[in-house]
């Protein structure tokens, strides 16, 4: 016969897992939104879903820290208009939560179509790895850090080579150099990844 205590450890455990399932799935809409609001060059929008001693590294760039230089960064990129494609799509997440300390890892895979007409067309995959932080009863994105594995001119392909990295961005410096270094491809760069095994 079930007793009063193994009930109530086995709501303790239930309670725990469902507690665990929605904040991978709050996470897995986080990220996603951010994807969304970088292909419109929404950067008020994204930079809002950063915690507020959040970090930024993108493509080798060095570490923007804090929020507000979050949003700094993002505002220096180009704007998104008649013309421009931006789509950066989040993919293949590897999310492992810790509910109770309110803070969590997260990998995506990114594929990306940038272009302005007339001017340049290309395609880029990334890997992120991220951390996130519950913040205020709502979870924020601690760290991102996305590593460029390919980036390349649409018409040419990624056989014939790729774009060299830009490593700054105009009108911002970082406050902390990028965390190691590498070049995408032809180059072979595996982003360090914060599991072991799953």
């Amino acid at each position: 016969m079930t007793t009063t205590k193994e009930l109530a450890d086995r709501l303790d455990r239930l309670e725990a897992r469902a507690r665990k399932a929605e904040d991978w799935t709050d996470i897995a809409n986080l990220q996603a939104a951010y994807g969304y609001y970088v292909d419109k060059g929404l950067w008020d929008k994204a930079a809002d879903l950063f915690a507020k001693d959040g970090t930024l590294e993108i493509a080798g760039r060095g570490v923007y820290v804090g929020q507000d230089r979050v949003r700094a960064y993002l505002h220096q990129l180009p704007e998104y208009k008649d013309g421009v494609i931006f789509n950066h799509m989040q993919l293949q997440p590897v999310i492992h939560v810790d509910s109770e300390a309110g803070t969590a890892k997260g990998r995506w895979r990114t594929l990306m179509m940038v272009g302005f007409l007339e001017k340049e067309g290309r395609w880029g995959e990334a890997t992120y790895e991220n951390g996130y932080v519950r913040e205020n009863g709502r979870w924020r994105i601690a760290s991102l850090h996305g590593i460029i594995n390919f980036y390349c001119e649409y018409d040419e392909g990624w056989h014939r080579g790729g774009v060299p990295l830009l490593r700054s961005t105009h009108g911002i410096e970082p406050d902390r150099p990028q965390s190691f270094e590498y070049e995408a491809h032809p180059k072979a760069v595996i982003a360090p990844f914060h599991y072991d095994e799953v």
